[in-house]
């Protein structure tokens, strides 16, 4: 494995006291994918939310019409 750090020698991850670069990259690295998560989660929630919405409002615009419809033929 010594030969690992003498090929990636100028690279960022590897920068530093042994493996430093490498937990700070994943660091980082984890970092980032709970923001993806959390984005991914808000986003389902937001259109989730958009859709029942949605479906409340057509099921309210339905039963308007049923009524005026029903109110017109008496």
């Amino acid at each position: 494995m010594a030969d690992r750090h003498d090929r990636h020698a100028g690279h960022d991850a590897y920068a530093g006291d042994g493996d430093d670069g490498l937990r700070d990259a994943e660091r980082r690295a984890a970092r980032a994918e709970r923001i993806g998560w959390t984005a991914i989660a808000g986003v389902s929630g937001a259109l989730g939310c958009a859709l029942v919405a949605g479906a409340v409002l057509l099921v309210g615009f339905v039963v308007a019409a049923v009524w005026v419809v029903m109110a017109g033929n008496r």
